[in-house]
């Protein structure tokens, strides 16, 4: 029998020749087995198989050794398990290749395998090798291809030869002493499967009839398609044809071949190896081979997109240099910095720039000449230009300066604020006279809803300035103000340079809204950034951190909005020209609805004057019972929801217009806010009513005293004294002070009564919800406590405020204006002010002034006097009485 040569390769070892049979026997019941993943080997197929389990290893290496080169490949169940071998045969599919070892590569711990399968083989059982060995083992093979069979010799070395001697030796003296039973105990179960039973598996015979040859031709001209779809296919078949065998005429191994070339599931591949029926597994390869057809058709269809896709963006890519080059050439375009700094001069054109801003440009410019485009610098610079060249350097609005027309504007926005209309036509009464525009910080304060933001874009319009508003309220980051530096990413310039761009010129009107509400964190304090933007003498040269040139805002009217001034710091205070706006009574807001509120939500609802009418003892219920505060917004949301449910009435066609009087109120509001003016008709002994000043304009609100227990303490006898009312500490202290003036003044005028200094009394003020704090009650206290002590009440309809001090000197207080607009709202008739507010009353307009009779006193024993005029005198002890019957 003619001889091959088979070579082992060792990376350590030398080579060693061993030789190894050309023919493959058809018979082989015994091989190891190997377990593999995926894709299982077909017969006729080339496979490269690593091996590291080290028993399997050695036993590939004696069978090798021993010219046995055959092993049998068999697809495992699951497939998360890597191992070569398998515990149990089940973990195993039954049906598998033989296959024969053309290479080995010995890496010590590992095996490197270059196998081809040639036939179909099952698996029968486990087969375990004997330990005790009798000499070299004999094997009988078939030939069928020269009829002949032979006995294989295992070749035995000394070494080996003497190994077996020694164990067999070892194993008869262990039987000779335990005896039979150990003989005959069974065999420990090995926990790997080396070695195997297999029969080879027969395909069942088939004849070539007209269906073979169909599928067989459409099985080729299948696996042609996608040969020529995708050029991988066609270098896979050649090394699956290296045989040189032609199996596209055989339908045996055509559709193994079919099987093989596509990139099917596991099991679809097993089953094609499981079949036994030509023609069943003929259609199901040339299922297979169809899908990874159209697999491949779809893959070239996203290739072709996707490379047209490439190709259209390079082509117009191309087409768009090489106009930019042709356009170069004849003069049409310049180059994209040349453009750049062309668009920025332009922008220069017509404004007069200062010469060291100028300069600035200039130097920016060249440096852009110099940069590439792509750089991170350009773009840097590039915007740096766009915000030096986009500012109106030089451009101004023309400015109205006629008194009159500037007075009919501010007429038809707003009602009232004569004190602001004045100071408006003041300031275009002096640009006249100079003959240029100016710029000025004004600060309007007052409850909200008064109309603080409107007035400002009314201003505006009545100047002909451009009009940018932004608010300051809750705001931490001085960034907002004087911008980021250039050196962060995302960097802007402050509000004020985005306000000079947006309105194009250097005199606009800018609102600073709600400034006594500025916040301040870890980024700064915004209120000390506005002291140079809002001081007269240094906003001529603001510096922007962004622009880092200085930027002209002297001409710049600055409106400011606060509710509360003394929550703005003292020195951003100093810089503005406070302008208070008082709340409105109800004579002015009656005005402000019939001319402005109820026309507006006619127009914001579609209805005309004819479909809603609100007739006046409406707007007065309305404004007497909904809406007592001292601004209109709130009657403004009442009024727009009449009109809307007069708009749902329309449309429901339930009325054709509705005539809104007192009547139809509740129907359309709901039930009033406010039932009763006052909480007492008639003040008792200890209650006086006092007037307070909050942020949502004047409120009155009653001091109420008490004795707090009526026996007399002889651990405490000079007695005590209780405030509650969510008092503030101001307002504490000026109760002690009232306490200290009311003895003194009684043990002056009446020696005799000792209540004061005895009793332990209880101060109380009202709604004790709501913080209340200030010097103002210290008048209304020390009456309330004469009052009680006396057991006389004071005048019916009387109201007061005014600090007292410990001498009984009665100071001055403000928000003289609220005050009075509280009293008049609850019926007061009579009120007592501090003789130093005189001037501040006088200055009220005369309809706040009518209807009520004012005293102004500079000493509490005037106050004294005034409260109780008409009052009757009462004892202590009945006092006393009252107070246990109650």
């Amino acid at each position: 029998m003619s001889k091959e040569y088979f070579y082992i390769s060792d990376n350590v070892k030398e080579n060693v020749i061993l030789p190894a049979t050309v023919a493959v026997p058809e018979v082989w019941p015994q091989v190891p087995v190997i377990a593999i993943n995926r894709n299982p080997v077909f017969p006729r197929f080339i496979k490269l198989i690593e091996i590291s389990n080290p028993a399997l290893i050695d036993l590939i290496r004696r069978k090798v050794k021993l010219n046995q080169p055959y092993i049998g490949i068999f697809l495992r169940k699951k497939e998360d398990e890597k191992s070569d071998v398998v515990s149990n045969l089940d973990d195993l599919h039954q049906v598998g290749v033989f296959a024969q070892i053309h290479e080995m590569q010995d890496m010590d711990y590992k095996l490197r395998l270059v196998v081809m399968a040639h036939r179909r083989i099952r698996i029968t059982g486990q087969f375990i090798e004997d330990e005790i060995e009798t000499g070299p083992a004999e094997m009988k093979l078939k030939f069928p291809i020269f009829d002949t069979e032979i006995n294989v010799a295992r070749e035995e070395t000394d070494a080996e030869r003497r190994r077996r001697k020694y164990r067999n030796t070892r194993r008869k003296n262990s039987t000779d002493a335990e005896g039979v039973e150990q003989v005959e105990k069974k065999k420990p179960a090995v926990d790997q499967v080396l070695m195997v039973k297999v029969e080879n598996v027969m395909h069942e015979k088939f004849q070539q009839n007209e269906e073979v040859k169909a599928l067989t031709q459409e099985v080729i001209k299948t696996i042609r398609d996608i040969i020529n779809m995708n050029p991988l296919y066609r270098e896979s078949l050649h090394h699956m044809l290296a045989q040189g065998q032609r199996v596209v005429d055989n339908p045996v191994y055509l559709s193994d071949l079919g099987a093989a070339l596509t990139g099917a599931e596991p099991a679809e591949l097993q089953a094609v190896l499981d079949e036994t029926d030509i023609p069943k597994r003929l259609m199901m390869s040339l299922s297979l081979l169809k899908k990874e057809y159209e697999l491949s058709k779809l893959q070239q269809k996203i290739g072709k997109e996707v490379e047209e896709k490439v190709k259209q963006q390079h082509r117009k890519y191309i087409l768009h240099e090489q106009l930019k080059v042709i356009k170069k050439e004849l003069g049409l375009e310049k180059d994209d910095k040349d453009a750049i700094g062309d668009k920025f001069r332009e922008r220069l054109a017509g404004k007069q720039v200062p010469a060291a801003i100028q300069t600035v440009i200039d130097d920016e410019l060249n440096k852009l000449g110099f940069l590439e485009s792509h750089s991170s610098e350009f773009n840097v610079t590039r915007c740096y230009l766009d915000w030096l060249t986009s500012l109106p350097w030089g451009i101004t609005s023309e400015e109205n300066l006629k008194l009159e027309d500037a007075q009919v504007i501010l007429d038809e926005d707003h009602y009232g604020m004569e004190d602001i209309k004045k100071r408006i036509l003041e300031f275009i009464a002096v640009s006249q006279l100079k003959g240029t525009t100016q710029g000025k910080i004004l600060c309007f304060h007052g409850p909200p809803g008064v109309g603080k933001t409107s007035i400002a874009r009314s201003i505006a319009r009545a100047l002909n300035r451009q009009y940018f508003r932004f608010s300051v309220g809750g705001m931490t980051d001085v960034a907002e103000v004087k911008g980021h530096r250039r050196t962060y990413v995302g960097a802007m310039p402050g509000k004020l340079v985005q306000c000079l761009k947006k309105t194009a010129t250097e005199n606009p009107l800018v609102l600073i809204d709600e400034v006594d509400k500025i916040g301040r964190g870890v980024h700064g304090d915004p209120a000390s950034a506005l002291l140079e933007l809002l001081d007269p003498e240094q906003n001529a040269n603001f510096l922007d951190h962004y622009l880092d040139v200085p930027v002209d805002l002297s001409r710049v009217l600055f409106i400011c909005t606060a509710n509360v001034v003394d929550q703005i710091p003292e020195p951003l205070r100093d810089r503005m020209e406070l302008i208070d706006m008082s709340g409105y009574v109800a004579e002015e807001k009656m005005a402000i609805a019939e001319q402005y509120l109820v026309p507006n939500a006619r127009s914001g609802c579609g209805l005309s004057e004819a479909q809603l009418r609100l007739r006046p003892q409406a707007l007065r219920a309305l404004i007497k019972s909904y809406c007592r505060e001292s601004g209109v917004r709130n009657l403004q949301k009442h009024i727009e929801k009449i009109a809307r449910k007069v708009a749902y009435k329309i449309v429901k066609r339930e009325a054709e217009a509705v005539d809104v009087d007192e009547a139809k109120l509740p129907e359309l509001v709901g039930k009033p806010t406010f039932k009763h003016e006052t909480m007492y008709d008639v003040t008792p002994p200890g209650v006086v009513m006092g007037l307070a000043w909050t942020a949502m304009g004047g409120s009155t609100l009653y001091i109420e005293t008490a004795l707090r227990n009526t026996l007399r303490d002889e651990k405490s006898p000079s007695g005590s004294m209780e405030l509650t009312g969510h008092l503030g500490d101001v307002m504490k202290e000026s109760a002690r002070i009232a306490l200290t003036v009311a003895r003194n003044y009684l043990a002056k005028h009446h020696p005799d009564n000792t209540f004061l200094n005895t009793s332990h009394l209880h101060v109380h003020v009202p709604e004790g919800a709501t913080p209340k704090d200030g010097p103002s009650a210290g008048c209304t206290v020390t009456t309330a406590l004469l009052s009680l002590a006396l057991g006389r009440p004071v005048r019916r309809g009387l109201a007061m405020t005014g600090e007292i001090s410990l001498t009984g000197r009665v100071l001055p207080v403000g928000g003289i204006k609220e005050k009075i607009i509280a009293a008049k709202r609850v019926g007061v008739t009579c009120v007592i002010l501090p003789e130093e507010n005189r001037r501040d009353f006088d200055d009220l307009p005369s309809f706040i002034r009518e209807g009520i009779d004012v005293h102004f006193v500079s000493d509490y024993g005037e106050v004294f006097a005034i409260a109780f005029d008409q009052a009757q005198v009462r004892m202590p002890e009945e006092l006393r009485e009252d107070s246990l019957s109650t």
